[in-house]
């Protein structure tokens, strides 16, 4: 069972992408905690379905185009007066190299960072008006390594965590909080989807969705800006920074075994 985070009582939360995964988890942990919470998810049926199970609202619809961003905090400040903290949750993982095409680069570059963007352009004002807000973005533990099989998702999750940092470093004085929630394998429709690369990579360490919530509101409430759910990341980041190569080298011999898996040779 997830143990509530200190000081969620009462307030706003946001979470998109919430109506399956690690969203569904986020939100009935925070609901769980005494939030408010608005669930969203493009899915109208998933994000009724799981905002009647925890007591939230339902907001469905894009949480990535601006129209679609602008649209979901207008609704959220209708119903809950005032978001404290919002959850960039949504996100997809396209499979595919550099040859994936400039659509299906445009579209991860989109749901996976400019919805981001979007939301806190829209945040911001009031949070930094009253010296506090919360901002959670779901990086995966893709955007401090890799993702072999998905250039797009590796390519722009790490361009998520490097919003969350800027945020972080631009804004922690003036009371914005902010984390990265970075797992690796976690047991969800995404991860099905991962083929291959999932398989070798992901699926022997995957955990529920419901730990990586429960890794979020344990950070939250101890203040951490990066959330491991698999604590043996921060050693595999620290290798990448330190002996690149070496890394480099691990990697691509993970990519062969990926490769010998597609071929039937494993």
């Amino acid at each position: 069972m997830t143990a509530p985070a200190t000081g969620l009582a009462g307030q706003g939360v946001v979470v998109t992408g919430a109506g399956r995964g690690i969203g569904e988890a986020l939100a009935a942990a925070f609901a769980a905690a005494g939030a408010r919470v608005v669930v969203n998810d493009l899915d109208t049926e998933a994000a009724e379905a799981v905002a009647a199970r925890i007591g939230g609202i339902p907001a469905p619809g894009d949480a990535a185009s601006p129209e679609g961003v602008a649209a979901l905090i207008a609704t959220a400040r209708d119903a809950l007066g005032r978001i404290d903290v919002y959850c960039a949750n949504a996100g997809i993982a396209p499979v595919g190299g550099a040859d994936a095409g400039p659509e299906v680069w445009a579209r991860a570059w989109d749901v996976n960072v400019m919805s981001h963007v979007r939301a806190a352009e829209q945040l911001l004002p009031d949070w930094l008006e009253r010296g506090e807000g919360r901002f959670l973005a779901t990086v995966s533990a893709a955007g401090l390594l890799t993702m072999l099989g998905s250039a797009p998702y590796a390519v722009s999750k790490h361009g998520a965590l490097a919003f969350a940092e800027w945020l972080a470093a631009t804004y922690r004085h003036r009371g914005l909080k902010v984390h990265a929630l970075c797992p690796q394998g976690v047991r969800t429709a995404m991860l099905d989807g991962t083929g291959a690369a999932g398989q070798v990579l992901l699926t022997p360490n995957a955990i529920e969705p419901a730990e990586a919530a429960a890794a979020t509101l344990k950070a939250i409430a101890d203040e951490r800006f990066l959330i491991l759910p698999h604590p043996e990341v921060a050693d595999y980041y620290a290798a990448r920074a330190t002996t690149p190569d070496r890394w480099i080298g691990g990697m691509n011999h993970l990519q062969q075994e990926i490769e010998k898996k597609e071929g039937g040779t494993a």
